[in-house]
């Protein structure tokens, strides 16, 4: 079964957050490093990314337990495996194997599940994060005009990293948490590009993140123009995740789901982090207000992004299961 064919069954769940999983095993600089970093000259606590090559039994079980919570989709662990990115922990190099080893990984807990519960749809979806730069604002408060980053660069490292997420096996491209959308212009450029000179039909997921009440991503979209400003990328999805909890995601969920033609996703946070850093939406709170947007018709793939865990997976697949997806809508 495709994933064309799923969305058009059922709504689906994609994983909750591969960070706050990690962050439960109070990982060492050794573990980060394991024996093939032993050496290296350069802090390597908090690359989450490098996990899948040093410690890769923890992502797979990581895997598995969104697999086991109800997950249709799992993300791979590449949120910042690209080489801008990875410029932070003197990792450019690693990029792709980074990539390569976490479709392995992922890969890896979908044959194992399927051989312990059996056979069913479950996708790999390669994350690509929107690196840890701006192309259109400045960093630099006394220099408006500067950029720490330009396009054509961004375009290089989303194409060496969704090469490698390809060349892998991942069965679909998630360009996620975009706040800046010229960052995500280039994604798309880097993607279609590829598809193009390969012939390929792998799809392609979009999702946004409003970064305040304002209702605004960072470089000052609303989520209708952030729409209007991907639509032409040959895209199977269109979302929203991270930043907000699911209260405050109501109404820009709503607002996708009018302007839509294509699917539309929300993985919201666990809410808003508390004085602790930490997050406080409860399973069942959570799984209620995504079932509510279910309820309208607004959604065809729900999970969890900051704070999630696999009890909030399995609490938001209960409650969705009981709804149908949002119909494509047809336009004169």
């Amino acid at each position: 079964m495709s994933i064309h064919q799923l969305l058009n069954e059922r709504i689906v769940i994609i994983d909750g957050a591969m960070g706050t999983m990690i962050q439960k095993y109070k990982l060492s600089e050794e573990d980060y490093r394991g024996e093939k970093f032993a050496n290296y000259e350069h802090s390597l606590k908090g690359n989450n990314d490098l996990l899948v090559i040093t410690q890769p039994q923890i992502i797979k079980e990581i895997h598995k337990d969104f697999l086991k919570a109800g997950a249709d989709i799992l993300e791979t662990n590449t949120f910042n495996a690209n080489s801008i990115s990875m410029g932070d922990y003197h990792m450019q190099k690693w990029v792709i194997e980074l990539n390569v080893e976490a479709v392995k990984v992922a890969k890896a807990a979908r044959k194992e599940y399927v051989q312990e519960f059996g056979e069913r749809p479950i996708f790999i979806a390669g994350a690509i994060g929107p690196t840890n730069k701006t192309a259109s604002l400045s960093p630099d408060v006394n220099n408006p005009g500067y950029r720490g980053v330009t396009f054509d660069e961004l375009v290089e490292a989303y194409t060496e990293q969704v090469l490698a997420l390809i060349d892998a096996g991942a069965d679909i491209l998630l360009v996620e948490t975009v706040f800046d959308t010229l960052n995500c212009k280039a994604a798309l450029y880097a993607i279609n590009t590829l598809k193009e000179e390969r012939g390929l039909d792998i799809p392609l997921m979009v999702s946004g993140t409003i970064t305040d009440a304002s209702g605004r991503t960072l470089s000052g979209q609303t989520t209708e123009a952030f729409y209007n400003s991907i639509s032409h990328g040959n895209l199977m999805s269109v979302g929203l995740n991270c930043a907000l909890g699911a209260d405050q995601m109501r109404q820009y969920v709503e607002e996708l789901s009018r302007v839509s033609e294509v699917f539309v996703s929300c993985y919201p946070n666990a809410g808003l982090p508390n004085e602790f850093g930490e997050y406080d939406d409860s399973p069942e709170g959570m799984a209620k207000v995504i079932a509510e947007w279910c309820s309208h018709g607004w959604v065809n793939i729900v999970g969890g992004c900051c704070g999630t865990t696999p009890d909030h997976i399995r609490a938001i697949a209960h409650e969705c299961k009981k709804f149908a997806p949002r119909p494509i809508p047809s336009r004169a």
